[in-house]
C-alpha cells in the first residue's frame, strides 16, 4: 500500500511539472507571437496560482497561464508587506550592470573600496554636478562610483554629444569633471557605449538623474549626500 502511495506521489510530481512547462511553453509561444522581438530570459511560476513571472532583461512581467494576459506592475504581499517584484527586480538589476561591464563605465575608485554604486548621470544636469563636485567625500567614504550616461534630452542632443566626447577623451575622468564644470571639450566621436547605457536606463525605468544602483540592486532616486549614501548602503548590508 505505501509502494502504491509513493508511487502515486512520484506520479503527481510528475504531472505537475509537465502542466508546469506546458503553462510556460504556452506562454513563451504566445508571447514570441504578440511581441517578436521581445527577449524572453525566463518563465516561471508566481507566488499567486495562475499567474507566470516572465523576466525581460531587467524588466519582470506577470501573464496568465494560457497566455493572453499580461500585468505590468508590482506583486505586493500585504499580509507581510513586501513588494515581492521589487526584490526581484534587485537582482536582475545586478544582472544587467554586471553584463553591461566594467569596461563600459567611467569609475573613480578611492583607495580602499568598501562599498561600489552604479549611477546613471547627465552631463548636464545640476543634482548630478552637485554630486560629481563631491566626488571626494565619496571616495574618502570608501565608495567606489561607477558612472553611466543617462542624457535625458536625448539622442542627438548637446548633453548626449559631450557624453561621446567625454567617453573618447584620453583621460575620462578628468574628461567628466571638466564638462560637469562647464568647461568645453573638444568634440570627438569613436566607439562608445552611449547607446547601451541610454538602452539600460530606459530598461530600469530612469525617470531623472541622478539615480544611484547599490551593489545589491536598491534603487536611490536623485542626489544623496555622503555621509547619507554610506547610511543607506550599511543598512542594506546589516540588513541581510
Amino acid at each position: 500500500m505505501r509502494k502504491l502511495i509513493k508511487i502515486a506521489a512520484v506520479s503527481l510530481l510528475v504531472l505537475s511539472g509537465s502542466i508546469v512547462s506546458a503553462n510556460e511553453n504556452t506562454i513563451r509561444e504566445a508571447m514570441v507571437k504578440s511581441m517578436p522581438t521581445m527577449k524572453i530570459d525566463s518563465v516561471k511560476q508566481s507566488e499567486v496560482k495562475g499567474l507566470y513571472e516572465v523576466v525581460v532583461g531587467a524588466n519582470i512581467f506577470y501573464v496568465s497561464e494560457d497566455g493572453k494576459y499580461l500585468i505590468q506592475g508590482h506583486l505586493v504581499d500585504v499580509v507581510a508587506r513586501k513588494d515581492l517584484t521589487e526584490d526581484k527586480l534587485n537582482g536582475t538589476r545586478k544582472q544587467a550592470i554586471e553584463r553591461l561591464g566594467k569596461a563600459n563605465m567611467i569609475i573613480f575608485k578611492p583607495k580602499i573600496s568598501k562599498y561600489t554604486v552604479t549611477i546613471f548621470t547627465d552631463i548636464d544636469c545640476g543634482y548630478c554636478r552637485k554630486l560629481h563636485s563631491e566626488i571626494d567625500q565619496y571616495l574618502a567614504q570608501g565608495i567606489t562610483i561607477q558612472y553611466l550616461f543617462f542624457p535625458r534630452a536625448g539622442k542627438g542632443s548637446e548633453s548626449y554629444d559631450k557624453a561621446i566626447s567625454v567617453w573618447c577623451a584620453a583621460d575620462r575622468n578628468a574628461a567628466l569633471t571638466a564638462a560637469k564644470k562647464d568647461q568645453k571639450l573638444p568634440a570627438k566621436t569613436c566607439d562608445n557605449p552611449i547607446d547601451k547605457h541610454m538602452q539600460l536606463a530606459a530598461d530600469f525605468d530612469v525617470k531623472g538623474t541622478p539615480m544611484i544602483i547599490s551593489e545589491n540592486g536598491n534603487v536611490y532616486p536623485g542626489y544623496l549626500p555622503a555621509k547619507q549614501l554610506v547610511e543607506a548602503l550599511e543598512s542594506e548590508k546589516s540588513s541581510k
